[in-house]
């Protein structure tokens, strides 16, 4: 029979069996080494927070997700569907396990995060989850684009196709925003800047090296202010609030995981010891939880605008 035939017939036995595109294993190898081994590409996935919002823009929808906080306070998951996902855990650490078992997950897909060489919610959600499903994921970096790239490289092996028009338009908004922040930071090459959360207890200055959206913004242009001190993890130097004017930015940005990190700093008397507090040239940092195109685009406007608004010249 000639190969041409054959192949014919084998095309229409898949066209009559499209479960067989499932059957195929399933291998992933993250970061530390470790590799998962399914016997067919798995579709009960169970995701934390951070891999459910770089997942399901690609279209791969897991079963169920463990959050950090309230749904309604988890900022990764806004403006997402969650329709017909179970919520197993909303709170740092917490999981609902008999929920979780329920739904006999063939894979729980997190973060690993080398600062604290740990995975997402945790070593008590691992030691819940892993008995039930193999843990893997993508890991953080050096670039939240980076992080992006290896969703799609994880979506597409759970079976995304990432040429959807959706998808595409989602890249492309994005790359118009870091064009233009390009140019903002292009434009002012002398304008600083200072990453902080503030505390009722303390001011904390954010470490570039500590926070991947922090470096990708440094890669371009924007000139960030690194603490002296970072603590043993690599991510803050904590000041008290009597000395907050210890470092003079021209422009600030406040993580906005929570609404009430920027009203706790405007309710400080020495927040204005800032020039750039007093001034008002603050804005918003998407600090940590930026895991997909749409809303890094959203975000990185926000911060090209008050570029474009700050002087440079202010802490002069």
């Amino acid at each position: 029979m000639p190969s041409r035939t054959l192949l014919s017939l084998a095309v229409a036995a898949f066209a009559l069996n499209p479960l067989m595109a499932h059957a195929a294993p399933w291998t992933y190898t993250d970061s530390t080494g470790n590799t998962v081994t399914l016997d067919e590409v798995p579709t009960r996935i169970i995701a934390s927070q951070d891999a459910a919002a770089g997942l399901i823009p690609l279209g791969i929808r897991p079963v169920a997700i463990y959050a950090d906080s309230p749904i309604a306070d988890a900022k990764a998951l806004q403006g997402l569907d969650l329709t017909g996902i179970e919520i197993i855990g909303q709170a740092w650490g917490e999981v609902d396990i008999e929920k979780a078992a329920a739904l006999d997950p063939q894979v729980v897909i997190a973060e690993y995060w080398p600062l604290d060489t740990a995975w997402s919610g945790g070593e008590a959600v691992v030691k819940a989850l892993s008995p039930l499903a193999p843990i893997t994921g993508v890991t953080q970096g050096d670039s939240i684009v980076t992080l992006i790239e290896d969703y799609e490289a994880l979506a597409t092996s759970l079976g995304a196709d990432l040429s959807k028009p959706e998808i595409a338009a989602d890249k492309a908004a994005f790359e118009a925003s870091r064009a233009a922040f390009q140019a903002a930071t292009a434009a002012k090459p002398n304008l600083t800047a200072l990453a902080v959360w503030a505390g009722t207890d303390a001011l904390y200055v954010a470490a570039t090296g500590g926070a991947a959206e922090l470096m990708d913004f440094h890669a371009w242009g924007l000139n960030l202010i690194d603490p002296e001190v970072a603590d043993d993890r690599g991510y803050w130097e904590t000041l008290s609030w009597e000395n907050t004017d210890k470092y003079q930015p021209d422009l600030i940005l406040v993580d906005n995981r929570q609404a009430s990190t920027l009203e706790t700093a405007l309710a400080q008397p020495t927040w204005t010891l800032m020039k750039a507090a007093e001034a008002g040239a603050v804005t918003e940092w998407p600090a940590f939880w930026l895991r997909n195109y749409g809303a890094y685009a959203s975000e990185l406007d926000k911060v090209t605008a008050a570029i474009n608004a700050a002087d440079e010249n202010l802490s002069e």
